[in-house]
């Protein structure tokens, strides 16, 4: 398997391994949708002749009528609402126990019959079952499709390396429309050479690397190999109360241990996880990769899957900010500021300072003193700001009757009480109480808190003491830019908590007329929502969850862990990160904000120890940086060597064009993706360095690196990433780390590199 990757690799005469398999998973797309057509002029067909058979006129056509028209109708809105993105998987299988076959006519045997493996480790491939979102049998009943809750779509989720059942190759299709984007695959049987209708069985993505580890030579290969699958398989299958913890370094697959965990936990127990998972990834191109491995479980809003950017509706982190700006929003000293501003930014400068009504022939007012009086003590509770706005009314209206003098009028209890109600209606619904109490008390929204706290005076006068001059100045001027960053995402969903939602008067539901109809019509179909339209709808209704993973938790600051606390307070969690690689600057801030975010929830610990993605070469330029950064820590141990060492480039006539030749190297070179790092302020810079060059480069930041891969990387300036910010030095082994096959330092004028090109931090 491996070696067909090999030769398409460095045979340019031959589509890639990969579009070939693209080729064969769309012309499979291509005759579901064209069965799936067939099957939609069926239902048409049979609503068009059950409307005929009406004309019979007896009472028996009539219902028979009325009967098949529903049936059509349904099975032709279903259809049409499932037409799009719906295949997602595909599952091949070695040859079962038996040769019973299920309703959807797929083979039920779970267990691979005796002989199905020969002795010599070969096997045939026996049955192919492709996974999607409804189910399509072909004109003779095969199954195209099978509908991802039927059993036999169980093993796609279900199977482990460990406990492998009949399935040899695990592939998730990406597809958008009727185009097959992408294909990736796991092996559940690494060791095993299978063929399918003769040829040996291609593997694409993390599941070729496995395979010539799997079907190396040696046995210490073999034994690795093995350690991975029970390492990963541990986690996967761990007991789901409490709170799972996962460390590995670079290349242990920490990620898809965690995405595979999810499904394993929904397929084990739906109804428990009813109440959804909520996968979250630090960035929006992570999210893109977790989307093509768990597509499926996003049916009926069951998962979520959102970078800590986008968790708040309606707000998406679209720019980024400073290091040193990002310290002071994502510090958890940010919730003294934002209480303060929450409750500061009632006052603006048109603020009323004075009101004035009349009341039992009298005019009252309360003057600027008693106002702020009045707030003080409205502002004492500790109830969300906005639903505190009755209970300052309450207190204006105390203040304007005790004025009135009308207190002392009676001494019946109920006539007192009766002129008190009298005198409250009659103020409160003059115009001028109302217009000032909505001026004096808005209703405050997150984003208007945020846009008055860039109001840099404002701003230290509620950040005094919590926040330096510096910081206050930096956040204020952050805030005044277009467009949102992470972590003002986090402070909105902090401040949506400090104020609080007004409870709104529910509208009454119109009257359809339709409800009026009877007979044939109240046979007919309503259009109903796609299983997709009812995912984000419940997942924007949402806001806590039953379980939450958090990918690459080590990145997360003490905010962020207090807006994901939030979505998981009654929930169980698998926590997934690395230390090594984190890039926020004070870790033990962060432990605090996630201790109390996990609550006391018991924890169990697994650690994840081969790194089978990098080659060894990379692997040990890379620890050098890691030995820097967190002296004493052991990197996982790298299982392969390509023989191909890390080479390393000095700029001589300009840094564009050293990077750019170097990228164009790579692109011949290897026959995936060549990803340049660079430091987070030369992103846009970078990507004019490769203008051109095609889909296969992209320049990237060094944040923006975290948890992908690529098959060659050239890393820009190693002193750069290291400098931009206390964590560089974690964010550089990040970006050391990110390459499958080859890498290329590039030194910039801050490297101080040698007569080799080798920079200082890169020296022994």
């Amino acid at each position: 398997m491996a070696a067909q990757a090999q030769q398409s690799a460095v045979d340019p005469v031959h589509d890639s391994v990969r579009d070939r398999e693209i080729d064969v998973e769309q012309e499979h797309l291509d005759r579901v949708y064209r069965r799936l057509e067939e099957k939609i002029h069926e239902a048409e067909f049979l609503m068009h002749d059950a409307a005929r058979r009406g004309q019979v006129g007896t009472p028996g056509a009539l219902a028979e009528r009325d009967a098949q028209v529903f049936r059509a109708g349904v099975h032709l809105n279903r259809l049409n609402n499932e037409f799009e993105d719906f295949l997602f998987g595909r599952i091949d299988l070695l040859l079962g126990k038996d040769g019973k076959k299920g309703p959807d006519g797929a083979y039920t045997a779970v267990e691979p019959a005796e002989g199905a493996v020969r002795p010599d480790n070969t096997a045939d491939i026996a049955e192919t079952l492709h996974i999607g979102r409804i189910g399509v049998l072909d004109e003779d009943y095969a199954p195209l499709v099978i509908d991802w809750r039927a059993p036999a779509a169980a093993p796609f989720y279900r199977s482990t390396p460990v406990d492998p059942g009949r399935v040899v190759r695990r592939r998730v299709i990406r597809s958008k429309g009727r185009r097959v984007l992408g294909v990736e695959d796991d092996l559940m049987r690494p060791e095993l050479t299978a063929f399918l209708d003769g040829r040996e069985l291609p593997v694409i993505g993390d599941g070729a690397l496995m395979a010539a580890l799997g079907q190396a030579r040696t046995h210490t290969m073999r034994d690795i190999v093995a350690s991975i699958q029970a390492e990963q398989d541990m986690v996967i299958r761990a007991p789901a109360a409490s709170v799972t913890y996962v460390e590995g370094g670079p290349g242990t697959g920490k990620t898809a241990v965690a995405l595979h965990r999810a499904a394993y936990l929904l397929y084990q127990d739906r109804r428990r996880y009813a109440g959804g998972i909520l996968i979250v990834s630090p960035t929006p191109l992570l999210v893109a990769y977790t989307e093509g491995v768990l597509p499926s479980l996003g049916e009926e809003g069951q998962v979520a899957i959102r970078a800590i950017g986008s968790l708040v509706d309606g707000a998406e982190a679209t720019v980024y900010d400073s290091p040193a700006t990002a310290r002071a929003k994502g510090s958890s000293r940010m919730l003294k500021v934002l209480r303060k501003a929450a409750r500061g930014a009632l006052e603006g400068p048109d603020t009323p300072t004075r009101l004035r009504v009349v009341a039992f022939g009298r005019r009252l007012e309360l003057e600027a003193g008693q106002l702020e009086s009045i707030r003080r003590s409205a502002l004492g509770g500790t109830a969300p700001v906005n639903l505190l706005r009755p209970r300052a009314r309450k207190l204006l209206l105390d203040a304007l009757w005790e004025q009135s003098g009308a207190a002392g009028r009676h001494t019946d209890p109920e006539l007192a009480a009766e002129l008190r109600s009298s005198f409250d209606e009659d103020v409160s619904t003059e115009d001028s109480f109302l217009e000032f109490l909505d001026a004096w008390w808005p209703e405050l929204t997150p984003r208007g808190v945020l846009a008055a706290m860039a109001d840099e005076k404002r701003l230290g006068r509620w950040a005094r003491r919590v926040l330096n001059p510096g910081e206050v100045r930096k956040v204020a001027r952050s805030l005044r830019r277009d467009g949102y960053s992470v972590h003002d995402i986090a402070l909105l969903d902090e401040l949506q908590a400090i104020l609080g939602s007004p409870a709104r008067p529910k509208k009454r539901r119109e009257l359809d007329p339709l409800d009026q109809l009877t007979g044939l019509e109240e046979l007919m179909p309503v259009r109903e929502e796609s299983q997709r339209e009812r995912a984000e709808r419940l997942a924007a209704e949402r806001v806590e969850y039953a379980h939450v993973i958090v990918d690459e938790a080590q990145d997360l600051t003490p905010m962020q862990w207090r807006m994901v606390g939030r979505r998981g307070r009654h929930a169980t969690w698998t926590v997934v990160g690395d230390p090594a690689q984190s890039s926020w600057s004070d870790v033990d801030e962060a432990a605090e904000a996630r201790d109390e975010a996990l609550g006391t929830r018991p924890r169990r610990r697994f650690q994840l120890t081969v790194n089978y993605r990098n080659p060894a070469e990379i692997a040990e330029l890379a620890s050098k940086v890691l030995a820097l950064a967190m002296p004493g820590s052991t990197a996982p141990t790298a299982v392969r060597s390509t023989g191909v060492r890390p080479r390393f480039a000095v700029v001589e006539d300009s840094l564009e064009k050293t990077v750019r030749a170097e990228a164009e190297r790579l692109l011949g070179a290897v026959d995936g993706t060549v990803g340049v790092v660079v430091a987070m302020q030369r992103r846009e810079e970078a990507r004019r360095w490769l203008s051109g060059l095609g889909e296969r480069v992209v320049a990237l930041g060094s944040l923006e690196a975290k948890g992908l891969e690529y098959d060659a990387t050239v890393v820009v300036s190693p002193a750069e990433i290291a400098d931009e910010s206390p964590a560089g030095l974690r964010v550089l082994y990040v970006a050391l780390t990110r390459a499958t096959q080859q890498l290329t330092v590039v030194s910039g004028d801050r490297d101080d590199a040698d007569a080799s090109g080798v920079p200082d931090l890169l020296r022994d």
